[in-house]
């Protein structure tokens, strides 16, 4: 039988690169690590590290264990802590932290059913773009867009987008040439990649119009401003209306939400109930689903 805590330190040393990092991080012996680390790989009868004089690598086994290890612990521990609190009721206070975007187009609807649903609990929602520190202020769960690895936070992706190219239907795709772009910020763009039904092909592209909001850019393409990259949950419904044209996926531009919350303690029961309220909302995590979800807004 598989060690639980020999797992939760593979992937803690795998995460920190290294033995000695993690004994630093964690403050616990680095001999008790490695002792762990060697019992899980003589129970499964594979060699998941590499262990160098200065480095240490993953194995081809090593890092299929860690891509998955991770997930099912943290839905291990949200299920013993939703066990643990049984029928406790839910309230207090829950601080959320979530993008722009997300928070403009669906978090005011999953807001209003959470309270709802769970009306001992005072809510706040902030919309922010920046990795926000959620323990120095304060956050009890923040949403993150393709979030960089973090020691201190655990979670899943609960939900997937992918960004197509869009246009009014006045403008046409050129045979050469550039097209006039709306993009966001400082995107340094000059050609974009995209695969539509007939293939992949590059779009030259000539920004026109720098803005820093995608719904802002959303608006700019609808009102003949240009052509741009988009979510497609966000165009969906002006696609299917005709009110923009779809030109293609652009490659490799899968993107995920994830949900994320502190690992050193006990996941509460507002957090709990929260993430229960997307994965409602979006079962299956899918682009279609969060289009259709948006679509079935006023």
């Amino acid at each position: 039988m598989m060690d639980l805590l020999a797992l939760a330190d593979f992937t803690l040393v795998a995460r920190h690169g290294g033995f000695g990092k993690a004994a630093r991080a964690t403050r616990r012996p680095k001999a008790t690590l490695s002792r762990r680390v060697s019992n899980l790989e003589a129970t499964l009868d594979l060699r998941l590290l590499e262990r160098g004089q200065r480095d240490l690598k993953l194995t081809e086994e090593g890092r299929a264990l860690f891509e998955r290890a991770g997930a099912l612990l943290a839905e291990l521990e949200e299920t013993t802590a939703a066990i643990a609190q049984g029928s406790a009721r839910v309230r207090g206070r829950l601080r959320i932290s979530a993008p722009l975007l997300f928070s403009q187009t669906a978090m005011g609807r999953l807001a209003a059913g959470f309270a709802r649903r769970y009306p001992e609990v005072r809510l706040e929602v902030t919309a922010d773009d920046r990795a926000v520190d959620m323990i120095e202020e304060g956050y009890d769960l923040v949403i993150r867009v393709d979030p960089a690895a973090d020691d201190a936070l655990v979670g899943r992706p609960f939900l997937h987008d992918r960004l197509v190219v869009v246009t009014s239907a006045q403008l046409s795709l050129p045979e050469g040439g550039a097209v006039p772009a709306v993009v966001r910020g400082d995107d340094p763009a000059w050609n974009w990649t995209v695969s539509g039904t007939d293939g992949a092909r590059e779009i030259a592209i000539d920004p026109v119009l720098r803005l820093s909001s995608l719904v802002m850019i959303r608006d700019a393409v609808r009102a003949g401003g240009g052509a741009a990259r988009l979510p497609l949950s966000l165009v969906s419904r002006d696609i299917a209306a005709k009110r923009l044209t779809w030109w293609g996926d652009v490659t490799g531009s899968d993107i995920a939400l994830w949900a994320l919350y502190p690992s050193r303690r006990l996941l509460s029961a507002r957090v709990s109930a929260f993430l229960d309220v997307l994965r409602e909302a979006f079962p299956n995590g899918t682009p279609e689903e969060l289009a259709a979800y948006l679509d079935d807004q006023p």
